[in-house]
């Protein structure tokens, strides 16, 4: 009977872990910014899955850091503002990027720095 029930406990344990490391344990996260076209958003989870979101160049308002207050402790993140089609002036969602990897803010402004420079190039160049 006891030998059934750790067996049992075992099996639940490892099928846990299973679908710990498939659908939750991110390993890496990418950011490609196209300016002609969008955004790619890839995650790669430690199962070797990958989920990748796409978002066109039209609906990106804007690229941010913002900042967030956590157990007494202040953490950064990068954040793509996403256009309202009603209102051209408002902001319909925010996606926040990087959840997973927590990148330093150094780290953060780098790619921050990059994004505007293709949003800035995007912006002038003749439609």
């Amino acid at each position: 009977q006891n030998s059934m029930v750790l067996s049992a406990a075992i099996f639940i344990t490892l099928i846990g872990l299973i679908i710990y490391l498939h659908f939750v344990k991110i390993d890496q996260e990418s950011l490609l910014v196209i300016g002609s076209l969008g955004i790619q958003v890839t995650s790669s989870y430690a199962s070797g899955k990958e989920s990748t979101t796409f978002i066109e160049m039209g609906q990106v308002k804007d690229v941010v850091i913002n900042e967030a207050v956590h157990m007494q402790k202040v953490i950064y993140y990068l954040c793509i503002l996403l256009q309202d089609p009603g209102d051209p002036q408002g902001v319909s969602e925010v996606v926040p990027l990087f959840q997973s990897s927590k990148p330093r803010l150094d780290c953060l402004i780098e790619v921050y720095k990059s994004c505007q420079e293709i949003l800035e190039q995007r912006k002038t160049a003749p439609q």
